[in-house]
């Protein structure tokens, strides 16, 4: 029946109703236009700002400097903004494949690989050498890529040879994919990778330095090349280390500590301190991680916003910036260690009676933890109460005490005001197994900063100081689940290109096992 005829039958109500839901998926449909097109203008606002923000880098890069750095400053400098260009370079590329629904991609810069290195080839074929046809397929060919490996003082060379296969009966032609790389139609392996990471995050090289040890290894590899490379393993990681922090904040007893680190705002022609900021599940956790977030300040607002929503207990040492957290219903857990460091350095330094004998007392209390650290929590809970309760309310009647005996002003004073503004965060690890007496746990967790400190500087937008930080907490986190962070880094490297990001847990230190 044709439309007219069906419209004939309808009666004014029918046609209104029909008018209406047509009116609604004409509505429904400039909806889903207004909401594209607002997706790609936010899309297309991001490029516009990440490509301003480049030709602020290239000039920064390759201009003028009016700062007064040595040698091995303007070095460190240098390969941060190189690093931050090819990552910057990598998110254009990726929004603009978003907008126009099709790969945008570069020239690849790919060096010529001297011919002495060895080689090792390795052969991709198709599954099957039958055609859809049913004809035998014949080899006709081939591609050949070659990538750069490194272990250890060695260069090579993997040849990767892919077959070409057609059939004379339908001119199909049939080859096995490209593998998937890390850096696309990039040279590097993920060893070779892996090795820059370690080198550079775990074990405090810098790239120049990197630079003239793979020279000695018999192939120059230019700075600017590795820092491209660390800029854009620092942006592929980026959604592992996403995965990480949510996992840490499903956790409800969290340490928390900050440290200064060095920054350098190109232009500005001096360093100013930058901090970097780190939260970890406790040791008592199976979970063994810990997430660094660097920040340009020590800004209370810093630890707010990477908690967000969590509300669980927190263990810091006394620094107010927690304090809006805890006042928002976070729970304070106050550092004993914290508390026992003012009598121990009374002590050491003007041989104080009275500090001896509050460091006995937090003795006593430490005793007790070291007694209590492999029980399960509800035994520990139990034991503390039965054990440590006495002798926290000894010291705590003690302190009292020799408050009103010492004066005012003085460092005895001080170090008991310390105690006993802070009491009850102090003690509330008494009432519950979960919690840790004192933040140890975390500034164990800092100290890798502390070592590499003098061999980081990071430039303007803050990205070099994001992307260590990223990177940082995969390679220690690995390293608290006794993974070495090179074959950690290496697996994943060579398995993130295919994997499901729905699956991205799995690669997470905690629950990494080797491919096969």
């Amino acid at each position: 029946m044709s439309d007219a005829v069906s419209l004939d039958q309808l009666d004014a109500q029918q046609l209104r109703v029909l008018a209406e839901r047509l009116m609604g998926q004409v509505a429904e449909r400039d909806a889903q236009i207004a909401r594209h097109d607002q997706a790609l203008h936010f899309k297309q606002t991001h490029i516009d700002q990440l490509t301003q923000e480049l030709a602020l880098y290239k000039r920064w890069r390759y201009g003028r400097r009016s700062e007064q750095l040595n040698a091995a400053q303007a070095s460190l400098l240098e390969e941060t903004m190189d690093a931050d260009m090819a990552a910057i370079e990598e998110q254009v590329l990726a929004l603009q494949a978003s907008i126009t629904a099709r790969p945008v991609t570069q020239a690849p810069r790919r060096m010529k690989l001297p011919p002495e290195l060895p080689r090792t080839e390795i052969h991709h074929e198709p599954a099957s050498t039958t055609c859809r046809c049913g004809c035998e397929l014949k080899r006709m060919g081939e591609d050949v890529s070659e990538k750069l490996d490194y272990v250890p003082g060695v260069f090579s060379v993997q040849r990767h040879i892919r077959g070409k296969w057609v059939c004379a009966q339908c001119e199909t032609l049939t080859q096995a994919p490209v593998p998937a790389q890390i850096i696309d139609k990039g040279i590097p392996t993920a060893g070779l990778l892996a090795q820059v990471l370690v080198a550079k995050f775990a074990d405090h090289l810098p790239l120049y330095r990197q630079e003239g040890i793979f020279a000695r290894a018999g192939l120059a590899l230019a700075r600017s090349t590795l820092g491209e490379w660390v800029g854009v393993c620092g942006l592929r990681l980026q959604p592992l280390v996403e995965a990480l922090k949510a996992e840490v904040l499903t956790k409800t007893v969290l340490h928390a500590d900050e440290t200064p680190v060095q920054m350098l705002k190109p232009g500005a022609g001096k360093t100013h301190q930058a901090y970097l900021w780190a939260y970890t599940p406790t040791a008592y956790e199976q979970v063994r991680a810990v997430v660094y977030d660097f920040q340009p300040s020590r800004a209370g607002e810093h630890c707010r916003a990477f908690l967000a929503e969590w509300r669980g207990k927190l263990v810091t040492d006394d620094y107010a910036g927690y304090k809006a957290g805890f006042a928002a219903g976070i729970t304070e857990l106050g550092c004993m260690a914290h508390a026992r460091r003012k009598f121990h350095d009374l002590h050491m330094n003007h041989q104080s009676q009275i500090a001896a004998q509050a460091l006995e007392l937090f003795g006593a209390l430490y005793g007790i933890e070291r007694e209590v650290a492999q029980l399960p929590a509800q035994e520990r809970q139990r034991m503390r109460q039965a054990r440590a309760r006495p002798v926290a309310e000894t010291l705590h009647r003690w302190l009292l005490a020799q408050r009103l005996r010492v004066p005012d002003g003085s460092g005895t004073a001080r170090a008991i005001d310390y105690s006993l503004k802070r009491w009850q965060a102090l003690t509330r690890y008494l009432d519950d197994g979960d919690a840790p007496i004192d933040n140890n746990w975390v500034e164990n967790q800092i100290r890798p900063w502390a070592v590499g400190r003098s061999n980081w500087l990071f430039a303007g937008s803050l990205r070099g100081g994001q992307r260590a930080a990223a990177i940082m907490s995969l390679i220690q986190s690995a390293r608290l689940n006794g993974h070495d962070p090179y074959a950690y880094l290496k697996d994943v490297l060579e398995r993130l290109p295919t994997h499901k990001n729905s699956q991205i847990s799995k690669l997470l230190p905690h629950r990494w096992t080797p491919a096969d």
